[in-house]
């Protein structure tokens, strides 16, 4: 051969020429080869680095600690609890039983239906749910990470909570043994049980537990006793159509019930044929038919005698699922509702619409009444329940308007003001927006109080510029608002929507002298033989503010039910305080208040946010507020709110009834202050005409410095070029202030505003 032999052919020569004379140890001793190669192998693991071989071992380490406490956590789950497979014996579905706080029956909900078991349905009905609630259910383990991972980027594309991805199993994990608490913990462990009931059970196991447990609204537990309450019939005799409706109800109950919104019933419907062709599980002619067909939802005779609590009976209902285990043939759940406020509640609100509700165009209203633990003593959710079963007052979220200014206040006290301090009612422009009051006038130096309680829309967006957005926002979190705050000078006027009871609830730490309050209805669940099934624990809410901010704040709140947009709000013989507040073009209306016994809020408005007849917070809201507190009020002693006290006795009886029917007509004058170093060239507020004292109150909380002197010619040439131009003109100069800038505002903040008061 031509040309040098490399090392490489060489070494392959001498091995080959080793083997031709029979020299190889592997062909003298067999396995030779595999353990030099073995060798070979740890000799070069220990000449890797301690780092290195660390790294090769942890995740052999970490995966036989996981294995082995998954191990143990099986064998605990299957000596703890009961063998899943004696829920399929044919029980009959639970009898719930809902109790008011006197112990008197409110209603009876979840008739007595059969198990139904799986092989006996449709296997429409079995493909709707798994098609609408977990395609990959026959494929995964009880967990699907394909499902998890498209729920999270759906919530972060839309930034907000918009796509669960829970399975089939793990939502019956949930049902069947955990409680309602959403922690991290309760989570993992859930993810534990679902694997060890994919362990114990068959998928036809798994499904016909979940089909015959979960909640279908209505108070109808389990498939069976959904179709006998929306459609009269077995679910052995659903169609395509009428399983397409049922399946649909397990993404919200009480939202796609047939008897709440069939229209809204019947489009969910669709979302569920369409998910069955994609997945093959119906064919186009099958979806067609099924859409065309023309159904027949059964409806229960309704009376609004019957209907009243049904709101608020659902609301509980919703909470029981995980409570509720096996075997139970009655449950009796102790609530914190008062049975006769409930039906007086519905009453009024359903009297007040019938007869105001056509002139000012107001078609929807909601309630709640707290007390001051946080249970719901009251909660009417829509004029009419056998019309709509949409709960307004809980899953309704709308522009609470100036009710959310209290936070900014709060937040304004606890950085120093006083209910004394002057603020400016001036002219504002932030980046192009001129928060403007519903007025249209300004009134210069204005105190505090007199800002709150007449609404006051540049004083608010003052002192949040000053505190910040994001320190108002976390006030309002702090207090109990759950739901998303834009944090820009609109936040102000109240353009981030909340819902009526987290409004509600937050107000109440006003009430408590700065105790949270959490809302719940439920006290206790327990068998009708007597053994508790859960019990609420005592309260033990945090300190939220201090109790001289409260005491301010109850102090100038109850300046609007004296002097203020709240007039028609106030009680005989209770102090009480409150907030109202108008959403833009009276789209929304609220009242928020409360005594030293109890929490109200109530809202008025349209469902699809049409436009009232003027209506503010101070009108009819206010009105229904006074009527219905009017009535929970009885038989309780006066008692003065936390930080304030009464120094005057209440006025004589009819003094709130002739205070109620005078017109509302916001004062925007200044008040002259003892404390003011020189005379403001503005007229002192002229008293209301009243044949009675309004009781009074102070503030236990002494101002922390006196106002700053005011420059008069800065405010007197603002106020004239505001007269001249008729609109809200940029200041441009620097205001003085008691010691904080009212005027400057963060560069690149917008906010649409609204009309508020």
């Amino acid at each position: 051969m031509s040309g040098p032999k490399t090392g490489g052919s060489e070494g392959s020569a001498r091995r080959k020429k080793s083997s031709k004379r029979g020299l190889s140890l592997g062909s003298l001793v067999p396995g030779a080869d595999a353990v030099i190669g073995a060798t070979r192998r740890r000799v070069k693991f220990r000449k890797l680095s301690l780092c290195s071989r660390l790294l090769i071992l942890a995740p052999f380490a970490v995966a036989s600690v996981f294995v082995t406490a998954l191990t143990g956590v099986f064998i605990y789950y299957t000596v703890t609890f009961p063998d899943p497979l004696t829920l399929r014996t044919r029980e009959r579905a639970p009898i719930i039983r809902i109790l008011a706080r006197d112990g008197s029956v409110i209603a009876e909900r979840g008739a007595a239906h059969d198990y139904m078991p799986l092989d006996l349905l449709p296997s429409m009905v079995t493909n709707a749910v798994v098609a609408t609630e977990d395609r990959r259910f026959w494929d995964h383990w009880g967990l699907d990470p394909v499902g998890m991972g498209r729920a999270a980027f759906a919530n972060l594309r839309a930034g907000r909570f918009a796509q669960g991805g829970s399975t089939l199993t793990q939502q019956l994990a949930k049902n069947l043994f955990l409680t309602p608490d959403r922690t991290l913990g309760r989570k993992f462990e859930e993810f534990v049980l679902a694997m060890w009931l994919e362990l114990r059970l068959t998928k036809n196991d798994i499904l016909e537990l979940y089909l015959n447990r979960v909640y279908f609204g209505g108070g109808a537990y389990g498939i069976e006793a959904a179709a006998q309450r929306y459609f009269d019939k077995s679910a052995r005799e659903l169609s395509l159509a009428e399983a397409a409706v049922i399946a649909g109800l397990l993404k919200a109950p009480s939202r796609y019930a047939p008897s709440a919104n069939p229209k809204l019933a019947i489009s969910r419907s669709h979302v569920v044929l369409t998910s069955m062709r994609e997945t093959g599980l119906i064919t186009a002619d099958q979806d067609r038919k099924a859409r065309m067909q023309k159904l027949a939802f059964h409806e229960p005779r309704q009376t609004p005698e019957k209907n009243a609590a049904d709101y608020a009976i659902d609301f509980a209902l919703e909470r029981l699922p995980p409570l509720l285990g096996s075997g139970h043939s009655e449950v009796v759940v102790d609530t914190t509702l008062d049975n006769v406020l409930q039906r007086r509640a519905a009453e009024i609100v359903n009297k007040e619409l019938i007869l105001q509700g056509a002139a000012l165009d107001a078609s929807q209203a909601a309630v709640v009444i707290l007390d001051t633990d946080g249970g719901i003593r009251a909660m009417v959710g829509g004029r009419n329940y056998a019309e709509s079963q949409f709960n307004r007052a809980v899953k309704a979220r709308r522009q609470p308007g100036s009710a959310f200014k209290p936070f900014i206040y709060l937040a304004a006290l606890e950085s120093g003001f006083t209910p004394v301090s002057i603020a400016y009612d001036l002219p504002l422009t932030v980046q192009g927006w001129s928060p403007r009051n519903d007025n249209g006038k300004y009134a210069g130096p204005i105190p505090l109080r007199q800002a709150l309680s007449q609404s006051v829309n540049t004083v608010a967006v003052r002192l949040m510029l000053d505190a910040g957005p994001a320190k108002v926002a976390a006030m309002a979190r702090r207090l109990g608002i759950t739901s998303e705050l834009r944090e820009d000078p609109s936040l102000a006027l109240g353009t981030s929507e909340v819902s009526l009871l987290e409004l509600t609830g937050a107000y109440g730490a006003f009430a408590t002298g700065g105790r949270g309050v959490e809302p719940h209805i439920i006290r206790r669940v327990r068998m009708g033989s007597g053994r508790i099934l859960y019990a609420r624990p005592a309260p033990q809410a945090d300190q939220l503010a201090s109790p001289a901010a409260i005491g301010a704040m109850n102090d100038m709140l109850a300046e609007t039910l004296r002097s203020g947009t709240g007039r028609r709000a106030a009680l005989v013989g209770h102090m009480a305080a409150g907030k109202t507040g108008t959403s833009q073009e009276f789209r929304d209306a609220w009242f928020v208040g409360y005594t030293a016994h109890l929490v109200g809020g109530v809202w008025l408005g349209n469902d699809q946010g049409r436009t009232m007849n003027h209506v503010t917070g101070g009108l009819l809201p206010a009105q229904i507020w006074h009527q219905i507190m009017t009535i929970a009020h009885e038989g309780k002693a006066p008692l003065a709110l936390p930080g304030i006290e009464l120094v005057e006795p209440p006025p004589p009886p009819g003094f709130n009834d002739e205070m109620t029917q005078v017109p509302y007509a916001p004062s925007v004058r200044q008040e002259l202050l003892p404390w003011d170093m020189k005379k403001v060239p503005v007229r002192q507020a002229q008293p209301r005409k009243s044949s009675a004292a309004t009781p009074r109150a102070v503030a236990k909380v002494t101002p922390l410095y006196p106002a700053d002197r005011i420059d008069e010619d800065f405010i007197a040439r603002a106020l004239r070029e505001n007269a001249q131009t008729g609109s809200g003109k940029v200041a441009t100069e620097a205001a003085p202030s008691t010691g904080r800038s009212f005027v400057r505002a963060p560069r690149g903040m917008m906010g649409l505003g609204a009309d508020t008061n």
